[in-house]
């Protein structure tokens, strides 16, 4: 018996997409857009993308939370998953980025789904507890910048009802987290929240190797 997983080679990799994925047009088109952006590496693959749709189905969620949009991948997949009154809290600081995002949201048809707040997560997070929220959401996607992964890791612990699943995106960092000589703030936040959640008892987890490395938790 195997202990160890196979290398998953360029080769290999194709033809995993060959055999498994399937992406809708809306989402290829979204995709080969971002493809030409200066920073495209920031969007999830789309074999993550149908990983994370599975288990918002698996789920029944009705009420998700994204911690960072960029062009709305994640987001248009997550609102693609959901049921028609569902509903997507998307967290963003960039009006340039989520303009590309809104517009390929209303040609899927389900921009009715997404509340988007242009304004630091931080700040979303801390009105959406005021505001009485806490244990209201399914399902939180955190995929933003890394130096408050901890702060969004926490208020989404808040946020998300027991039984509910919180996906923490970036969680190799390019394999950077190896690197001791990397102690860049990103990276080390990384680190950071990486033995924070493998200690935290408030979570049930799994590291799974997609994309850049997705943990997924859920609450107790």
């Amino acid at each position: 018996m195997a202990n160890q997983k196979t290398e998953l080679s360029a080769d290999l990799h194709q033809y995993m997409l060959a055999v498994s994925l399937r992406e809708p047009e809306i989402l290829q088109q979204l995709r080969a857009e971002t493809a030409d952006h200066s920073q495209a590496s920031m969007q999830i693959p789309p074999e993550q993308g149908q990983f994370m749709a599975l288990l918002l189905r698996l789920m029944g969620a009705r009420r998700a939370l994204e911690v960072g949009v960029f062009t709305g991948y994640s987001s248009l997949v997550t609102a693609l998953a959901l049921p028609d009154d569902g509903q997507v809290v998307a967290c963003d600081v960039s009006e340039e980025f989520t303009a590309v995002a809104q517009r390929y949201w209303q040609a899927a048809g389900v921009a009715h789904k997404i509340q988007l707040h242009l304004a630091p997560a931080t700040e979303t997070l801390a009105r959406l507890l005021a505001a009485g929220e806490a244990g209201r959401f399914d399902f939180a996607f955190i995929d933003a910048d890394k130096p408050n992964y901890d702060a969004y890791y926490e208020a989404c612990l808040q946020l998300v009802r027991p039984g509910g699943l919180i996906a923490v995106d970036n969680v190799f960092w390019d394999g950077r987290v190896l690197d001791s000589d990397d102690q860049s703030d990103d990276t080390n936040a990384i680190r950071a929240l990486n033995h924070k959640a493998y200690n935290d008892d408030r979570v049930e987890l799994s590291l799974v190797p997609i994309g850049d490395g997705l943990t997924l938790l859920r609450k107790r």
